[in-house]
Order: structure tokens, then sequence, then C-alpha cells
């Protein structure tokens, strides 16, 4: 009995130092979240239990349905983008020989970098007189106005987290491809397979579960994305990029309205849990 135990225990000291600060920093926020949700905390650290008042409050929040639908808009830009710019740089790096480790690093360098910092540079850029417009100005197509217009700041903001984070999901998709048999692609090689060929047939099935856990690791961040939005657009132009994790913020830290904030927190919790467990099914469908 203490042969077979000795492995066990000898692994749970090694992890729980881990353990400990994933309870005290992840596991206990959350359920005190899930309890606070329940109340109505205020500043001043008084509450009273109201019971699911504040859920059936949700649905008459015209706020929370416009970040829902902010939010959604937002990843459906965000993860696809980031997945494809990973996806090309990781097939490109596979392929480089010469000079493989300055080129990761420079490609990783954006993802190192302070999102304050990264969106100051990106709201110069995105302005009236900024480098984009300056561009468009000598092509004559006009000044566009990135960040104060409804209809472009989200794809203007998804462009910059992009740029951001797009480093973190391109070092595992390269990991995944170096994981790949070469001799398969040989094999398909010598039987007179095009290069699309290889990469439909042989790179992208074998990839598909680094894929998913790109998508989902992506997608979770696209929902908590908040650096961008309070540092280039404080949630406008006319709540354009008010999304949940800022609308958590404001009635939290502007309106000190703790338990209705923690209500969407709960509730942005559950829509990234049903998000990662359909992409997990439509993922184990395609494999079968």
């Amino acid at each position: 009995m203490r042969h077979r135990l000795r492995d066990p225990v000898a692994g749970l000291l090694f992890v729980l130092p881990a353990l400990v600060l994933f309870l005290i920093f992840r596991i206990f926020p959350s359920l005190g979240a899930a309890g606070m949700s329940l109340t109505d905390w205020n500043i001043g650290g008084e509450w009273n239990f109201i019971g699911a008042d504040n859920y059936a409050r949700l649905f008459d929040d015209v706020n929370f349905w416009l970040s829902l639908r902010v939010t959604l808009v937002y990843a459906v830009i965000y993860v696809p983008l980031t997945l494809l710019v990973a996806l090309g740089t990781a097939l490109l790096l596979n392929k480089v020989v010469f000079m493989r480790g300055l080129f990761r690093g420079m490609l990783f360098l954006p993802y190192v970098t302070s999102f304050v910092l990264a969106g100051v540079i990106w709201r110069w850029i995105y302005e009236f007189d900024g480098l984009i417009n300056g561009l468009l100005a000598r092509a004559e197509l006009g000044p566009a106005m990135f960040l104060e217009q409804s209809s472009l700041v989200l794809p203007a903001l998804a462009v910059v987290s992009v740029w951001k984070g797009f480093g973190y999901s391109m070092l595992i998709l390269l990991a995944g491809l170096k994981s790949i048999p070469s001799s398969y692609l040989e094999a398909a090689r010598v039987d007179g397979a095009s290069t699309w060929q290889r990469f439909r047939r042989i790179t992208l099935p074998l990839l598909k579960p680094t894929i998913f856990f790109v998508m989902v690791i992506e997608t979770i961040g696209a929902f908590q994305t908040f650096d961008t939005v309070y540092v280039m657009t404080g949630g406008g132009p006319a709540r354009a990029t008010y999304t949940l994790i800022y609308g958590i913020y404001d009635l939290g830290f502007r309106s000190f309205d703790f338990g209705y904030a923690a209500t969407w927190g709960m509730v942005l919790f559950a829509i990234v849990l049903g998000v990662s467990l359909v992409q997990r099914r439509f993922m184990d469908r395609g494999n079968t």
C-alpha cells in the first residue's frame, strides 16, 4: 500500500503550490462571485439576499443585451481572423530553416507587449491624421473614422487584438505541425499529391485537436476582452464596443452595483462554457 501511494503522493506534493494558488485566485473567487450574484452587494459591504432577482433583472436590461450582441459580433470577427493569421504564420515558420529563431521571436514579440502600450500606438495609427489615413490619402481613398464610426470600430479593435495575441496561438499550432510525422507528407509527395492536397488530406486532419484548442482559448479570450476597449474606445462610440467584460467593469467599479455585476459575470461564465462544449462536440463529430 505504501508503495502504491508513494508516486501519487509525490506527484500531489509537486503540484500542490500551483493547486493552492489556483484554488485561492480562481475557484474561491468564482464561488464568491456566484454567491454575490444572489445579493445586492454594494461598495459599503452591505448586502441582502435577494435570490434570483438579479437574473430576472437581466431580461429587461437593454445594456446587457446590447453588450451580449457586441461581444458575439466581436468574437465572430476576432476568432477566425486570429486562427487564419496564426495558422498561416505557423505554416510559413514550419518551412523556414535560415534564422528560424529570429523570425519566431519577432512574430511572438507583440504578444509580450503591454496591451496599454499597444492600444496607445494603435490609437495613433487609427487617428484621422494617423498612419492608415495617411496611406489612404495618398491613394485618394479618403480618410476613415475607424474609432468613431460604429460600423468600423469592432473590426478595428479585432485587428489590434489579433496583432497583439496571434503569437501564442502561432506557437501552439507550430508545435502541432512539428508533431506530424514527416513520413506521411513524404509518402504523399511521392504519390504525386500537390501541396494543397497534402495540407487538406494530411496536415489539417492531424492538426484538428490543436486547432480545437486554439479555437477554445481564443473564444474565451474574445469574450473576456477588456484592455483594448478600455484604452482605445471606453465602450464607445454610442456603446458600439460595450462588451460584457466592460459592462461588468462599468457596473462594479463605476456604479458600485457589485451584486448585479457578479450576475453578468456568471452569465458570461455560462456562455463561455456552452461555447466551449459546442466547439468540442463539433470537433469530435468531425474526427469521427
